[in-house]
């Protein structure tokens, strides 16, 4: 069994940076994926980035060159660090795994676990 608990997110105003945080239980080697997602209100949930347990990463094309995933398989911890923040990106923010396998997806539904949610809001 695999927890994971968001942190981190907060109002910010446009240009901003912020940077969220997910604690998950358990080994390391039991979430070899894990990834970030968000869904804005009235829309769907949609992957923002994803990376593997040997620190590969993969990004939406929405935030490449913005955000920066990554994790601290020590202390089994994933973080999104997030630039240049824009209104569009106002959304709850989910941390995931998908349990046992490496998988660089950004496809939800192979995550298997996934955390509460946090909100980011960026205003203009």
């Amino acid at each position: 069994q695999v927890l994971l608990v968001e942190s981190g997110g907060a109002s910010v105003q446009a240009g901003g940076s912020l940077r969220l945080s997910c604690a998950a239980s358990g080994p390391a080697y039991n979430s070899r994926t894990m990834g970030w997602f968000r869904q804005a209100p009235g829309k769907e949930r949609e992957g923002v980035a994803a990376i593997i347990h040997n620190g590969a990463t993969t990004y939406a094309n929405s935030v490449k060159g913005r955000f920066i995933i990554s994790r601290d398989n020590a202390k089994n911890a994933l973080d999104l660090q997030m630039n240049s923040l824009r209104p569009e990106d106002t959304a709850v923010y989910y941390c995931a795994a998908i349990l046992y396998r490496a998988r660089l997806s950004l496809n939800q539904a192979e995550y298997s676990t996934w955390g509460q949610g946090t909100q980011v809001t960026v205003s203009a």
